[in-house]
Formats: structure tokens, C-alpha cells, sequence
């Protein structure tokens, strides 16, 4: 796909620059914590209202698993590397970030809300009302509310309404869309940011953010579905007339697929990596029983090398990649969206890189399917711009305004001597 394609229409001389809803202001930082790798971005909003980086870094991941930190002090230094070449780069310290969300066992879910309003119009506190009662009725043992969507308004017997304030009514319907996780988890992820000397400004849906990063503004209207496919997860978020309406995740990633080629082979893990890369594939070619690849054995010296046929690299790459599109379908198919999902699947994130998945998950979830790459960002360099970085990039535009609710009404972080107890009071009053 022809990128230039997708940049922001230019501003025409004498019209002023296009202004997004919430846009960050000044200097600002977006951390990436995956399984794999830990990316930091710095940027600012230019006059146009688009974002050009200033700084970029970028880490192995380390002390996290499956999305969610499992040690500390591993995922503190990868973290702090990260923010430090790009702080580098950029000449500027960054004390706080824009984070996604990957970790507490997401979980997403719509509510039907009805609001008595009485025949006097509608006010900002009935709104925030509608909220409070959304979330209320999402409370489960130690979870959180992390983002509270408004999907749409029924003013009486009008639906369609996307900000009802100032209507007058008797009954206000809503229609809102939950996402949720593990508060243990958002806890052990401030903890662990408060550790680099950093807060958590916002916190944003993985998925959503890639999401942001890779679809067209008509996917968003008529409906898609982004597979953000990482290290240690694949997540997928669907949106429907300009909204996200679901989120979801699976912990079966790429380092999975990794793992499997160590383990059949007994070869060390970075080798296998180095295998998926080179000569992974989905599906086989007609000369693979005749091409044979060379794999150093684990734990025998360097000249023990062993030749495989890539045919045998393809026959355990095919399952895993089977398994995890048929367990995504499930997901799917127990949103229960039906027509509002649409027919069409982006795939992102680094493992939509191998050869024939976009085939494969077009069989296996009997959709139209295209591999996405994120929408080209100033200043980013080509080799933080593919599908891998999808999710840093849609946190990057999430700062500059874009997938931002119609209505801000949430109040903003509590301001208190402890960064971490702001992380805390954020998500309390994120919604």
C-alpha cells in the first residue's frame, strides 16, 4: 500500500490546521511494553496537528511474559534503555508516558444503560452519571475500568445521538463500550514505571492503538477487525462506525512459534528466531524437501551443525499459526457482533511478517484479510516504521487526538505528591 497515500491532507493556505479532539500539547512520550521488545517514542504535535518524533528507542524486552510484567527489575532496565536512547535522541526528559495496555487479562464488554432525565435537558453530570453506573455495573474482584466508551445515545425514541447535552428528555438510553483489567497487573505496571522515574499519564488498549496506526478512516465506518500479532500476545480489536465496540486477547504470540522451532530442533532460542525470520513460512513451496538449512545443536560446540529440510521448519510452524487463528476465531464468534464486526481482518504487529499467514487467516476465519502497516509518521525512521511497531505509533496519534471519545467528560488524574499514587487515582477516575 502506497503510504503517501495516507498522510494528512495538507492544509490549505488561509484554513486553519486541522485541530483534534484532546490533542497533546508540547513535548510528549509513548512507551510500548511487549514481550519482545520495549519501544519509547518522543514527539510533538506540529501545527498541523500531526505528530513528528523527536526521539526514538528501542530495547529487547525482558521481565515480561504473556503481556504482563513478571519481574521488575528485568523490565525496569529494558524499559529505562529504551526511554533513554530516545531521550538521547530527542535532548529532552520525559516524566511521564503515554502506556498500553497488554497486561491484567483484558476483558471487554458492552452495557445498555437507561437514565431517567425527567423532561429537562440533558447536563454534563447525568452524562458522567451514565459512566459511574457503567462502571459500577463492570466491577469485578480487583478490576479496573480502564477505558469507558460511549458508542451512541437514545433520546428518548431517537437513537443515533452521539452527544445528547442540552437535549431535552424524559429517558436517556446509552450504549457503552467497557474494556477492564486485572488491577494486580495496572498496579505491578505503575509500580514498575514509577521504578524508571516515570508516571502514567494515560493508558491505552493495545489492540485500539494498533488499530489507530494501520486502518482507514472508511474500515473504522464500515467495520474491521485488527489482529495485533506481538511476542508473548495476539490481540484483536473491532470497530464499527468510527468506534472501537470490542477488544481481545489471546496469550499465544510469535515467541511461541519461536519456542517450538527450539524445542523440535534443539537449537538455541536466538537461532530459532533467526530461522522464523530467514525462512519461516505458513505454507510449503515445491523445492522445501530439497532445501536443507543449517541448525547448530544446543549445547554441542560450534561445529556440531545439523541440516533440516525447510520443509520440516514449515511443518512446525503451520500448527501453532493454525491454533492461534482458530482460537481468535473463537473470540470472534463469542463477541456476537455479527454484521457490526464487518467482513474484513487487518493483520499487524511482527508476526503478520510471515510468509502466507495473510492466506492462511483469510482460510481459517473466512474473511477478506490484508496485512496493515502503520500510517507513516515524521521524523520515525523506516526501519520503527513496519507492522511490528504498529502499537507504539497508534499511541503516538492517540496523543495527537485520534480514536478519542466524541465526549471528554472523564475528570483528569488526581494531582498528588507520588507519581504512582497519580497512576492509581487515574484509573479510578478514568471514568
Amino acid at each position: 500500500m502506497n503510504q503517501m497515500a495516507r498522510l494528512p491532507a495538507p492544509v490549505e493556505p488561509g484554513q486553519p490546521p486541522r485541530k483534534r479532539r484532546q490533542a497533546r500539547s508540547g513535548t510528549f512520550g509513548v512507551i510500548d511494553i511487549g514481550s519482545t521488545k520495549a519501544v519509547c517514542l518522543i514527539a510533538r504535535i506540529e501545527s498541523d496537528g500531526s505528530p513528528r518524533v523527536l526521539g526514538f528507542g528501542w530495547q529487547r524486552g525482558r521481565g515480561v511474559k504473556g503481556g504482563s510484567i513478571v519481574d521488575l527489575e528485568e523490565a525496569e532496565r529494558a524499559i529505562r534503555a529504551a526511554v533513554g536512547q530516545a531521550e538521547e535522541m530527542a535532548d529532552t526528559r520525559i516524566p511521564g508516558a503515554i502506556v498500553n495496555l497488554s497486561c491484567g487479562q483484558p476483558d471487554s464488554r458492552q452495557l445498555n444503560i437507561q437514565w431517567g432525565i425527567g423532561g429537562r435537558a440533558v447536563t454534563e453530570n447525568d452524562l458522567r452519571a451514565i459512566l459511574n453506573e457503567g462502571r459500577r455495573r463492570t466491577v469485578e474482584e480487583a478490576r479496573e475500568t480502564v477505558h469507558a466508551i460511549p458508542l451512541g445515545f437514545t433520546v428518548d425514541a431517537t437513537p443515533g445521538v452521539d452527544d445528547p447535552r442540552s437535549m431535552i428528555c424524559d429517558t436517556l438510553g446509552a450504549r457503552l463500550h467497557m474494556v477492564s483489567a486485572s488491577q494486580a497487573s495496572l498496579r505491578n505496571l505503575g509500580a514498575c514505571l514509577l521504578r524508571c522515574d516515570l508516571e502514567v499519564e494515560e493508558l491505552v488498549s493495545a489492540p485500539f492503538a494498533a488499530g489507530l496506526a494501520t486502518l482507514v478512516e472508511d474500515e473504522k465506518q464500515l467495520g474491521a477487525t485488527v489482529i495485533d500479532m506481538g511476542g508473548g500476545t495476539t490481540s484483536l480489536a473491532v470497530f464499527s462506525e468510527g468506534h472501537l465496540v470490542h477488544t481481545a486477547q489471546i496469550a499465544v504470540g510469535g515467541g511461541q512459534v519461536t519456542n517450538d522451532l527450539a524445542t523440535v530442533l534443539s537449537t538455541p532460542v536466538a537461532h530459532a528466531e533467526r530461522i522464523k525470520t530467514l525462512h519461516g513460512s505458513v505454507h510449503g513451496g515445491s523445492d522445501d524437501d530439497r532445501e536443507y538449512l543449517p541448525v547448530p545443536l544446543l549445547g554441542e560446540d560450534e561445529h556440531a551443525i545439523a541440516r533440516i529440510p525447510r520443509a520440516m521448519v514449515v511443518g512446525i510452524i503451520k500448527p501453532r499459526m493454525e491454533e492461534t487463528f482458530e482460537l481468535l476465531r473463537e473470540k470472534i464468534d463469542a463477541a456476537g457482533l455479527g454484521k457490526e464486526g464487518g467482513t474484513r481482518v487487518v493483520l499487524t504487529g511482527g508476526g503478520s511478517q510471515l510468509v502466507g499467514v495473510r492466506e492462511l487467516a483469510a482460510r481459517i476465519l473466512d474473511r477478506q484479510v490484508r496485512v496493515g502497516r502503520p500510517l507513516a509518521v515524521r521524523g520515525l525512521a523506516e526501519a520503527a516504521s513496519g507492522p511490528a511497531f504498529a502499537s507504539a505509533i497508534g499511541l503516538l496519534l492517540w496523543g495527537a487526538g485520534e480514536g478519542r471519545p466524541v465526549l471528554d467528560i472523564a475528570p483528569g488524574p488526581a494531582r498528588t505528591a507520588s507519581a504512582f499514587h497519580r497512576f492509581v487515582n487515574w484509573i479510578k477516575d478514568r471514568v
